[in-house]
């Protein structure tokens, strides 16, 4: 349990906002839930994460321990691209799910990282698990950031919120995209048809997606991709409706299969960012998958630039 007073100076500031001042080993929205939960008061009595502190205000939190779960450790191949007592990065492979959930128990890349940090994970939300920070889709490969501690995880967090974690990503596209460059600013939601899907739609949340140009066929575009906001699905969802669905992207796209592609051509290639501990610059990239390179030289082939 920790006890706070209010002081002058900090008089009505909002509750949740007074207490991340104090307690920077906890994100802002663990501290909401402690509310919701009534783990924190104010004089003795539940309140709102919106209330304005008052001078003299007695704050108490009281900590939850963070919730075992059952998950096990398994030992699934990996691809490393950084690791060290704060964070480790991954090259995800195309089919790996990134956490369990309905339908995928085990096998995950959870799983694989339980592994190889053993007890050095974050335990962000209330339970131990693995500091997953930020998400790919299970047939998107690519560079992933996992935090092993809270302060990591929060600052990450943060970095992400706060749009200063650069993602680039490679997606070959069906059709050829005229222009070189173009921004794609359209709010994305979810699927009032399809609760799996996400779909542009006046009600969802801004999605920012820049495309370049990196190299055209003839029926087929290769795109770089840098997103500044992370809706679910965004880049699928985006490239889609303007009439450049991904290859493979059987969710978003007619369901071709012309390359006997199992999941979308889509790479997180790579990620900049500050490492959350150290505040260095950080540059993490991967190699574009093989069977990623494969299409590509076999579209070379066809347009005769070999």
């Amino acid at each position: 349990m920790k006890k706070f007073i209010v002081e002058k100076e900090n008089q009505n500031t909002r509750l949740d906002s007074y207490l991340s001042l104090k307690n920077k080993d906890i994100s802002r929205t663990m501290i909401q839930k402690l509310i919701d939960e009534e783990n924190i008061l104010v004089n003795d009595k539940k309140t709102k994460a919106s209330y304005k502190v008052l001078e003299g205000d007695i704050v108490i939190l009281n900590e939850v321990k963070p919730k075992e779960i059952s998950l096990k450790a398994q030992d699934i191949p990996l691809d490393i691209l950084y690791e060290d007592k704060d964070i480790i990065v991954v090259n995800k492979p195309k089919g790996l799910v990134v956490h369990p959930a309905n339908g995928n128990p085990d096998g995950t890349l959870v799983n694989a990282i339980m592994s190889i940090c053993k007890e050095s994970l974050s335990g962000i939300g209330g339970q131990i698990r693995p500091g997953i920070v930020h998400r790919l889709d299970k047939d998107t490969s690519g560079v992933i950031i996992i935090a092993k501690n809270d302060l990591a995880h929060i600052n990450l967090s943060n970095q992400i919120k706060n749009r200063e974690v650069k993602k680039t990503y490679i997606a070959l596209v069906r059709g050829v995209v005229k222009e070189n460059e173009a921004t794609i600013d359209m709010p994305i939601g979810r699927s009032t048809k399809d609760r799996k899907k996400m779909e542009v739609t006046k009600n969802g949340k801004q999605a920012i997606t820049h495309i370049k140009v990196l190299e055209r066929f003839k029926n087929y575009t290769l795109l770089e991709v840098k997103i500044e906001t992370g809706r679910t699905h965004q880049i699928r969802v985006h490239l889609s409706q303007i009439g450049y669905p991904i290859v493979g992207d059987y969710t978003y796209s007619n369901g071709k299969n012309e390359f006997g592609v199992v999941g979308q051509c889509l790479h997180a290639k790579s990620l900049k960012f500050k490492h959350p501990i150290t505040n260095k610059e950080m540059f993490i990239q991967s190699e574009l998958p093989q069977y990623f390179e494969e299409i590509l030289e076999k579209l070379r082939r066809e347009n005769g630039r070999y």
